[in-house]
């Protein structure tokens, strides 16, 4: 599951991720990370489910991070989309390509959100929700 990590200004400094991959063993891969003095977001994915995810979650929340899981990380309006290509190139993680026939192919599980592709997008077509 990929979820977004706030870091308050009051938590910024502490190691809590990596207190909490030491104590559940669960190896949080992050995906992306603004971090400075005053707060810090980390967008990861975290490779458990059911107890030992709400484990991991409930960790962050008492650490006094704000968890924000991603149900879904991007939308594609298939009317709107031309397939041109222009949303391809720019993604950092690969999440966009083409297939055989040439349309277009989204891997969820790749997608950091970065919101690249929104911007290059020519017709509107991608969209955060």
């Amino acid at each position: 599951m990929r979820v977004k990590l706030i870091y308050s200004h009051d938590v910024v400094e502490k190691p809590i991720l990596a207190s909490i991959v030491l104590k559940t063993g669960v190896p949080i891969n992050i995906l992306e990370a603004k971090v400075n003095a005053q707060k810090g977001e980390l967008i990861v994915s975290i490779p458990a489910t059911g107890d030992k995810l709400r484990e991991v979650l409930n960790l962050f929340r008492e650490a006094g991070v704000q968890v924000q899981e991603f149900t879904e990380t991007l939308r594609i309006d298939w009317d709107k989309c031309m397939a041109c290509g222009a949303c391809i190139s720019p993604c950092p993680t690969g999440a966009l390509k083409f297939k055989d026939d040439w349309s277009i192919e989204f891997d969820d599980e790749k997608c950091v959100a970065c919101k690249v592709c929104v911007t290059a997008c020519p017709v509107r077509a991608i969209s955060l929700p």
